[in-house]
């Protein structure tokens, strides 16, 4: 099985990307948060940076772009070519009100006759691959028919399909039934995402789909940095790994924001998935939640781990029962 990571903004950055690859590979390839490509025809410092080859270098590194127009996208993707990428992955899939309101992300697959224009021009005229992140639907998985009659038309590398309508954000159950659909259709290659977090998961998933043999890993990886080497029949993450990958992570967030209170209030948005791979973790989860200084949280973590088990997998109460 192909595993890909997730584009999450605010976690997967480039110096998750290298920190993670180095304790826990078995990631095949890494989408990278989108960037937005605007009229000016210029990256900010800081997205630029993301996208340079040498922050993502010795890694399988895709960009994302977030756009509705075509022009905008085809720019972007040549700015990228000219740097070494081979494949830039279109956004359709976020859900946020302020992106989908400007006719972005998800908010394209409101009118299917809208986005056959905007794939046709950049087909037309891109000169990279280009795979697609898409939702089944705006409001309603009944949608995904006329979607997939429209992408049926494009040379796209890859379909990633999370098998959500935007109208769900990321709650409630997946919709199997649209991503089947897809796979029925003999739609290839096709890339499942959305909530597995467990090598059993990934396998039944597989034995369902016996045509789909790649699947993106977003918070489930999160939860257990080692999932992706795991459903290839690799080891669980061990604590002395995962302290270690810990501590690289909150070390070189210190550096790159010139602050350990910055770095410590991102660790805990990972620490509101990793929380749940110890075993009798939520009074440690609270009490590290409450923490204020960078020698709380600093305490608090040695204590998850020196004093609780780990479990055999995240149990995912990031989803059930969240602490953070």
């Amino acid at each position: 099985m192909i595993c890909d990571c997730a584009p999450m903004e605010g976690l997967t950055g480039a110096l998750f990307r290298r920190v993670h690859s180095r304790y826990f590979p078995g990631v095949d390839k890494y989408y990278m948060p989108f960037v937005s490509p605007g009229r000016d025809r210029v990256f900010s410092k800081r997205d630029a940076g993301e996208l340079s080859p040498e922050a993502n270098r010795g890694l399988r590194a895709v960009p994302q772009l977030l756009t509705c127009r075509a022009e905008d996208f085809l720019w972007a993707a040549d700015w990228l070519a000219d740097r070494g990428y081979g494949e830039v992955n279109l956004n359709l899939g976020c859900p946020s009100g302020t992106v989908t309101a400007k006719g972005k992300g998800s908010g394209l697959l409101r009118d299917p006759e809208a986005l056959d224009r905007f794939l046709d021009q950049i087909f037309g005229g891109v000169r990279i691959a280009v795979s697609i992140k898409t939702r089944v639907g705006f409001q309603s998985p009944e949608e995904f028919r006329a979607l997939l009659t429209c992408f049926r038309r494009y040379p796209w590398s890859e379909l990633i399909i999370h098998p959500r309508v935007r109208e769900d954000f990321y709650k409630g159950q997946v919709r199997l039934e649209a991503f089947a659909l897809a796979a029925e259709e003999g739609l290839s290659p096709l890339c499942y995402n959305g909530d597995l977090t467990t090598p059993a998961e990934i396998a039944a998933l597989g034995e369902r789909f016996p045509t789909v043999d790649r699947v993106m890993l977003g918070r489930g990886l999160m939860g257990d940095p080692a999932l992706a080497a795991r459903a290839k029949g690799g080891p669980p993450a061990d604590r002395e790994t995962l302290r270690r990958y810990h501590d690289a992570l909150y070390e070189g967030y210190a550096e790159a924001f010139a602050s350990r209170h910055n770095a410590m209030l991102r660790m805990k948005e990972l620490w509101f998935y990793l929380i749940w791979l110890f075993e009798g973790s939520e009074r440690h989860g609270k009490a590290l939640k409450k923490a204020r200084t960078t020698a709380e949280f600093e305490d608090r973590t040695a204590a998850i781990f020196q004093e609780l088990p780990l479990r055999a997998d995240s149990a995912a109460g990031w989803r059930d029962r969240p602490i953070f």
